[in-house]
């Protein structure tokens, strides 16, 4: 016996695949179609039901009608006995019509079938009722009692009893009529209402289709065009609010990729001259030891030059990709940074960790890292910060190192707390910033003396404020400080 495990594959799944469309003009028409089923079959049952009602109606007033006109033409003698008059052209009243004093019949329709006879002998002498029967068709009956004529000091009482009857099978007929007629008009009317609906949602939509493949098209070339919200109806006012938001974004990334490109391939392009010259030197004709030592260290440099600008682009990528908010202390910041300038550049100026307020210019020469002025050796200001620590270390590390660039004594790195963010000042007894550069400082790829010797891409400085930019900072010059001095504005913790 084999079992099978797949998944099942039979004629339910176009049913299925009918019953939950996959496009949004097939759901709403399926919707609309649901809908008016459902009242158009509420609205033709109750139509069904009081027309059905309305023709036993009929028939009742139709057989009491008839019935009293034969009671009038009966006459009850003293003695009890019943006398039928026979007025001329009576023949309209003697069709289903039964007169019975007691339980004898005095006068019988000429035709009619056994069963309806047996039931019209069953009513007489009873009270005045309705009753259906089903023999030879379908019969509505109607007893109508005759009484004496009242008397002094005796009630009347009953005579006789006059049976009239109809038959049901026209009324059946119109009501049978009206409910297939119903029906199929409640079909073409719900096949009406999902065309139209199919119609009318195809041109509503029509819009926003239009602005989903503009969209495509503008996201992909990168085009300024915009939808805007003004003249479009509420639904479309805010689509095309939503989608110039996620198109402004789309442009935002892709010049941000262009960017990072750009300075990429502008960054590269020197240290990889020098490797190819180098190589091209090294292999043009034998070398001596010595130069070829020295050809050597510089491929070498000129590769970590390439390093540090890849791990600087890629670190503002992942940094960006990954940003959360967070909490952090300057403490740890500080004296992690602190250590991390001691042990990899030992014969750098150390860094002074204080509060703002404790502080002095310059610092103090020779003030082991990692201790805060006016504070215990080894604190620092215990101030809580809005973002994570890494975010933290990656806004502050390439401000500490071009400090330690260019520092001659000292590097310091001081906190204060303001209203709602923490200021964090780092600043170094160096020759300061040009004047003349302070506008390009924050340029990515830019230096103010790119002969001075020192390594470095132009490219940490506006790594630093991107990322405390994204972080709800921003970092700027303190042009007036002496040295060079930077301020760092992030949110509090």
């Amino acid at each position: 016996m084999t079992v099978s495990t797949g998944t099942a594959k039979g004629p339910d799944r176009p049913v299925k695949r009918l019953l939950t469309p996959r496009t949004l003009r097939g759901r709403l028409a399926l919707m609309a179609l649901a809908t008016c089923a459902l009242w158009i079959g509420v609205l033709t049952t109750v139509f069904n039901l009081a027309l059905d009602n309305r023709l036993h109606g009929e028939a009742d007033d139709v057989l009491r009608t008839r019935a009293e006109a034969v009671a009038a033409t009966v006459d009850v003698r003293p003695d009890g006995r019943l006398v039928v008059r026979e007025p001329t052209e009576d023949r309209a009243l003697d069709v289903g019509v039964w007169i019975f004093q007691g339980d004898t019949v005095v006068e019988k329709p000429p035709t009619a079938p056994a069963g309806l006879q047996d039931r019209a002998a069953r009513l007489a002498g009873g009270r005045e009722t309705f009753t259906d029967v089903t023999s030879g068709g379908a019969w509505r009956l109607y007893a109508f009692p005759v009484d004496t004529p009242a008397r002094q000091g005796h009630p009347p009482t009953q005579a006789g009893t006059v049976v009239s009857s109809v038959s049901l099978d026209p009324y059946r007929s119109t009501a049978d009529t009206a409910l297939v007629g119903s029906i199929a008009l409640a079909v073409l009317l719900l096949a009406t209402i999902y065309l139209l609906t199919r119609l009318v949602v195809r041109r509503a939509l029509r819009p926003v289709a239009a602005m989903s493949e503009q969209a495509t098209r503008w996201s992909a070339a990168g085009a300024p065009e915009r939808f805007g919200a003004e003249g479009r109806p509420a639904e479309l006012a805010a689509f095309a609010t939503s989608l110039d938001a996620l198109l402004d974004r789309l442009a935002a990334v892709l010049r941000h990729e262009q960017q990072q490109a750009a300075e990429l391939s502008h960054e590269l392009r020197t240290p990889l001259a020098r490797i190819t010259a180098e190589t091209e030197w090294l292999t043009g004709r034998p070398r001596s030891a010595q130069e070829r030592e020295t050809s050597l260290e510089a491929i070498a440099g000129a590769a970590t030059t390439m390093q540090q600008i890849c791990d600087s682009l890629l670190s503002e990528v992942r940094t960006r990709n990954a940003q959360t908010p967070g909490r952090s202390r300057f403490a740890d910041i500080a004296h992690r940074l602190a250590a991390r300038n001691a042990a990899l550049f030992p014969d750098a100026p150390p860094v002074t960790v204080a509060a703002a307020n404790d502080a002095t210019p310059g610092g103090e020469p020779g003030r082991r890292p990692g201790t805060a002025t006016g504070t215990a050796p080894g604190t620092a200001p215990d101030v809580s910060i809005g973002v994570s620590q890494d975010v933290a270390e990656r806004i502050l590390t390439p401000l500490l190192d071009n400090a330690r660039r260019y520092a001659a004594r000292t590097i310091t790195l001081t906190c204060a707390v303001g209203a709602g963010e923490v200021t964090v000042h780092v600043g170094d007894d160096g020759p300061g910033v040009p004047p003349d550069f302070v506008a390009s400082l924050f340029e990515p790829g830019r230096r103010a003396r790119p002969e001075d010797g020192h390594d470095g891409a132009g490219l940490g400085l506006a790594l630093a404020r991107r990322l405390a930019r994204a972080a709800g900072g921003d970092i700027a010059l303190d042009a007036a400080a002496p040295g060079a001095r930077f301020v760092v504005t992030l949110p509090a913790g």
